[in-house]
């Protein structure tokens, strides 16, 4: 073979050599959290606040890494506030299949909604709704390893650092206090655990073992979920049988009322002083109007009560608290709409 021919082939085996080398680098994985010297400081900070074992935890962190999925997906979309819609948001919860799906697990778990209702006094409908938000009763609890999915926002999310580092010592702590692997723990990109998608201070504070098998398990344990649900809204503040949401018509300008935000503040006799028509049934509670906004649409104006707020506490979104309150409606109707069927005959 001639010497070009071969100081050819060279040129492109090492070319070749070059670029595999060069992918290689592109997908080589974050090194594990064990080896960062903040990682290190949490470890010994849990160790010596609440006794976990530096080596055991040094071992758990070295199998996780930075989550390049999390952290786009915590990143906010880059979509302006005008293109916000209702009427689209509404479509992805507000439908047939929801409604479908949470009638059959309304009646499946019967029981559970009647006793979580009569202890925190919280209506079934409610209950199912916010599940059904949340996960789909169940389907769509969340994939990703929640041990990996806080470490890497507590340790590569600088906006939100400090909220993420709690939640990654609330998980721990609620493992620990469980007996579960927080390693075989699966949940949201954000952390959140289970069917009823709470994050892991908010199961510490309000979850409930309303199964009565002395462990706490939101993720398996439907009767768990409904109390824990119920639970975290009476604690902050449910109003048992009061007013939700009403629909009302605004005239003039009301740019001043939306911007006082959702907290319920002005009484209903004070709104209509301001434009503000709506029917309820204490003219004396206070209310706040919320604007649903659909581009090149009407914007759709409610009243929203004490309870609405607290929905809010669950997710801080109009949107989102309006979705629960519309689902549990077309559920609570439905449901009453089959106890009224007549039963077939028995021959």
């Amino acid at each position: 073979m001639k010497k070009s021919s071969i100081a050819l082939m060279l040129l492109l085996l090492t070319g070749m050599f070059s670029q595999h080398s060069h992918a290689a680098k592109t997908t080589i994985q974050a090194p594990p959290f064990s080896t960062s010297p903040e990682v290190r400081a949490f470890i010994i900070d849990m160790h010596q606040r609440y006794g976990f074992d530096v080596a055991h935890l040094t071992r758990q962190f070295a199998t996780i890494h930075s989550n390049a999925i999390v952290l786009r997906a915590i990143r906010p979309a880059a979509v302006p506030a005008q293109q916000r819609s209702w009427v689209r948001y509404r479509e992805r919860f507000v439908n047939e299949r929801r409604t479908r799906n949470g009638l059959r697990f309304w009646q499946e778990n019967a029981a559970e909604l009647a006793r979580a209702e009569a202890i925190y006094g919280v209506p079934p409908e409610i209950i199912v709704a916010i599940i059904g938000v949340e996960t789909e009763y169940g389907r769509n609890m969340g994939k990703f390893g929640v041990l990996e999915a806080l470490a890497t926002l507590a340790f590569e999310y600088p906006p939100r650092a400090e909220f993420f580092r709690n939640e990654l010592e609330q998980f721990l702590l609620m493992a620990r206090e469980n007996g579960v692997n927080p390693l075989d723990i699966r949940g949201s990109y954000a952390g959140a655990i289970g069917i009823p998608q709470f994050m892991p201070s908010s199961q510490r504070q309000y979850a409930v073992d309303f199964d009565g098998d002395d462990k706490i398990d939101l993720r398996l344990s439907n009767t768990d979920a409904i109390g824990s649900v119920a639970r975290f809204l009476n604690m902050h503040g449910w109003q048992a049988r009061a007013q939700i949401a009403v629909p009302a018509t605004v005239e003039g300008d009301p740019t001043v009322l939306v911007n006082a935000g959702i907290k319920p503040a002005t009484p209903l006799k004070e709104l209509r002083k301001q434009g503000i028509t709506a029917y309820a049934d204490d003219e004396e509670q206070a209310a706040a109007l919320i604007d649903l906004v659909t581009p090149n649409q009407t914007t759709e104006y409610w009243l929203g009560f004490e309870n609405f707020y607290v929905i809010t506490r669950y997710n801080r979104s109009s949107f989102y608290a309006m979705s629960v309150f519309q689902l549990a409606e077309g559920l609570r109707l439905s449901n009453e709409a089959n106890a009224k069927q007549p039963m077939a005959s028995v021959d």
